[in-house]
């Protein structure tokens, strides 16, 4: 069985119309799979606990709807940290998904093309179950996903004062923006393997 999450997902085979694709570019299917090892699975996760980037890696794919990346995470999350854990953060996800980015342009010229957007304050309740670290980790997902442009220091002091250093914050949305990448991946392979078979019949 190949070692790529996005091959066994799609069910990719050698030969097949979607692996002539990926294999167009061999770079990049070699460098998605070890962002994936280094940031989902790495051997020494550091201060971001295994348990931790796959809630976070669900929570992102609920939010973005994206179902195979999201049955594969939610699986991962339930095995890592637990089926409540799991549970309360596909909840969460599906609570405070909505269509984006929006947020509130900084820039004189692009005031006016400023958007209201979704905020997620995780309750007492899930911060209990979930912990301090990990629920201010999700509200900054939730940020980073639907309202990037409003992302600034006080998110980042936030995220210090719940215990996550500078090394953990940066892996954290390097975990955040590999995830997007990934689903748009996979979105996209799908929509060509439509269009294939749509082309045979």
């Amino acid at each position: 069985m190949t070692d790529d999450l996005v091959d066994r997902l799609l069910d990719i085979t050698p030969g097949s119309p979607l692996d002539r694709v990926r294999a167009a570019r061999p770079e990049a299917r070699a460098n998605a799979r070890l962002s994936h090892r280094a940031l989902i699975e790495p051997a020494d996760p550091g201060g971001v606990p295994h348990a931790t980037r796959a809630l976070i890696a669900v929570f992102v794919a609920t939010l973005h709807e994206a179902s195979r990346l999201g049955d594969h995470y939610e699986g991962l999350a339930r095995e890592r940290a637990g089926d409540d854990a799991a549970n309360t953060v596909v909840a969460l996800g599906e609570w405070a998904r909505a269509h984006g980015p929006a947020g509130r342009h900084r820039e004189d010229g692009l005031v006016d093309e400023s958007t209201d957007g979704p905020t997620l304050t995780v309750s007492d309740p899930e911060r209990a179950l979930l912990g301090e670290a990990v629920a201010t980790a999700l509200e900054h997902a939730h940020l980073l996903v639907l309202r990037p442009r409003e992302a600034g220091p006080d998110d980042l002091r936030a995220l210090a004062a719940a215990g996550w250093t500078t090394t953990d914050i940066v892996t954290l949305s390097q975990l955040v923006s590999f995830l997007a990448f990934q689903i748009r991946l996979v979105h996209g392979l799908e929509a060509l393997s439509t269009r294939t078979e749509d082309a045979r019949s």
